[in-house]
């Protein structure tokens, strides 16, 4: 399985709740709220989609983690 590029959902979607087929590759419905989304799908015949909330902004994340002493 071929992992997905999400740079165009996230320049469309920005702050929205998407579904998504369950290949990722489509967006069957967005909106301001999940509640709605799960709807709009459903009433496309789809009623289990892949559902995600599209960051505002892509952060890259860097850190350092220390191994506690009893691990």
């Amino acid at each position: 399985m071929r992992a997905t590029n999400f740079k165009e959902i996230h320049k469309r979607y920005k702050g929205k709740w998407v579904a998504l087929t369950l290949d990722e590759k489509t967006v069957i419905a967005s909106g301001d709220s999940l509640k709605k989304i799960l709807q709009d799908s459903k009433k496309k015949g789809i009623a289990h989609p892949v559902v995600m909330k599209v960051p505002q902004a892509v952060v890259p994340l860097v850190g350092i983690q220390e191994l506690a002493d009893d691990f």
